[in-house]
């Protein structure tokens, strides 16, 4: 097949990684890329995916593409991300369901379907560009004049705002207006940039630790102080959870008990033992600044699967509805369960548990591992972004991951994943020349993928062991509810119900 490669920019601080991505019947070149190819049909080349037939893929595969894109360029927070791929796969969905004999929408049901003689791929792709297109307009309206670029490449026009449902572009702008009327009022404050509507107010501050087993803000390198991202996430409607406290673990290990100390040790002594392998699982899917973090790491791996399995347009649709609503609705569990605890991260747990004893510690970059005062540890990330700037318990990742995992498991039929990346030497981020020599990552099944993802914030020092096991709990039984949920609108049994 043919090999696209695409790198960061100059300024990104991934800017060095050329990474290249192999599957089980082909390969494709990657960094910790925004989107896995160029995107066919939509200025860019067509590219053949592993195991794929045609010189372009589908529409939806495109349009998922062109959100990831986007994502890396506007860099929302965790949370946002996961709602915003869920809501243009949705849309995606929506429309596409009105050209299906079966499937209902999840706003409209089955009201607006159209004749069994207009079910075409033309059709379908019109409906589903325009439906994408609005909402990621509305999501994301400093990215419009890139959007409209992408509409007009695809031959479409976008200032078309007609809503006749006998027409496709009418049927993508209904679709696409009455999920946006309805996500405007789920919780998620998007019209006033999400900004928190809970009240929260740190216990700690960036210069003073109050209540150590609290959450606390954090001054980088580069002198940023992140506040809290979205610690009303809660609160926001999920697409299948009837509610996220109805899966929200037990408390974690409760701060300086004997098990909240074994813990905190086992991080320190999992990164003084650290090697190019370790440093690398641990950066490959630390998905910071300037990617498309995890929720956007799933759905390049859905795209993977696209490719590998030769999809359709159909397929598409369907298993990115479900992927898409799966990492939304982990979101939305995870940052219910980060706000519940308001826990602590390693570096303010460690530093005030082992203050005046001697640890290992990350040194900064190229000064390895070093031993220092407990007060002084620091995690393996980047010193611009040395911990992400939400609570510990659960992990995002591993939440994230899982429920993800077991989407692309129940859409396949298998766990089988066969996905490898050849990381080259000098590729980090995080220091120069690691890893000295090139190393593999293989994921023979998507449960192995999500579970190194969750390990990976135990390498880098940002999650504590219990964190990564709930939320690894939590994801898969997200993804069975979203599953679940999502079939009744593919398989037309949800009625006229509204999500």
């Amino acid at each position: 097949m043919k090999s696209v490669r695409n790198s960061w920019g100059s300024n990104d601080r991934y800017s060095r990684r050329q990474v290249l991505e192999t599957g089980a019947k082909g390969t494709l070149a990657l960094g910790m890329l925004p989107f896995m190819a160029s995107l066919a049909g939509c200025g860019g080349s067509g590219v053949t995916g592993s195991g794929g037939s045609s010189g372009t893929r589908s529409l939806s595969y495109q349009w998922t593409g062109t959100l990831l894109e986007t994502i890396s360029a506007v860099r929302p927070g965790p949370p946002m991300t996961a709602r915003a791929i869920g809501m243009v796969a949705t849309a995606i969905f929506d429309a596409w369901a009105n050209y299906d004999s079966i499937a209902v929408g999840t706003r409209l049901g089955s009201r607006l379907r159209r004749p069994t003689v207009e079910h075409t791929l033309e059709n379908k792709n019109k409906a589903i560009s325009f439906a994408a297109y609005r909402v990621l307009v509305d999501l994301y309206p400093a990215r419009t004049t890139q959007l409209t670029q992408t509409m007009t490449d695809l031959g479409y026009n976008p200032s078309d705002t007609s809503t006749d449902t006998s027409t496709p572009e009418g049927i993508g702008n209904t679709v696409a207006a009455a999920l946006l009327q309805f996500r405007h009022q789920d919780g998620s404050n998007q019209l006033n940039n999400y900004a928190d509507t809970t009240g929260y107010v740190p216990v700690n501050t960036v210069d003073t630790v109050n209540d150590p087993s609290q959450w606390q803000p954090l001054r980088f390198a580069n002198g940023a102080s992140p506040g809290y991202i979205a610690p009303h996430w809660g609160n926001v409607v999920p697409f299948a959870l009837s509610s996220p406290s109805v899966i929200r673990p037990t408390a974690p290990p409760a701060f300086g008990s004997p098990t909240y100390l074994d813990q905190a040790q086992e991080v320190i002594d999992v990164l003084s033992r650290l090697n190019d392998r370790t440093k690398v699982i641990a950066e490959y899917w630390a998905d910071g600044p300037g990617s498309v973090l995890p929720p956007g790491h799933w759905q390049l791996f859905g795209r993977f699967v696209s490719e590998r399995d030769d999809h359709t347009l159909d397929d598409d649709v369907k298993m990115f509805f479900l992927l898409g609503n799966a990492v939304f609705d982990a979101g939305i569990a995870c940052w219910d369960c980060k706000r519940a605890y308001n826990s602590s991260r390693p570096i303010t747990a460690i530093r005030n548990l082992f203050a005046g004893q001697q640890v290992a510690s990350f040194a900064g970059p190229n000064l390895g591992v070093q031993m220092v005062d407990g007060s002084q540890w620091m995690p393996y990330q980047s010193v611009n972004f040395v911990t992400p700037p939400f609570p510990e318990f659960t992990s995002g990742h591993s939440t994230f991951s899982s429920a993800g995992a077991e989407i692309l498991k129940r859409f396949t039929g298998s766990d089988s994943f066969g996905f490898t990346i050849d990381i080259a030497s000098g590729w980090s981020g995080f220091e120069t020349g690691v890893p000295a020599e090139p190393v593999n990552l293989s994921y023979s099944t998507f449960s192995a993928a999500a579970d190194d993802a969750g390990i990976s914030r135990v390498y880098g020092g940002i999650h504590f062991r219990a964190a990564n096991i709930e939320g690894q709990r939590c994801g898969r039984l997200v993804g069975e509810m979203v599953w679940n949920v999502g079939m009744s609108y593919i398989n037309g049994t949800a009625g006229d119900r509204v999500a």
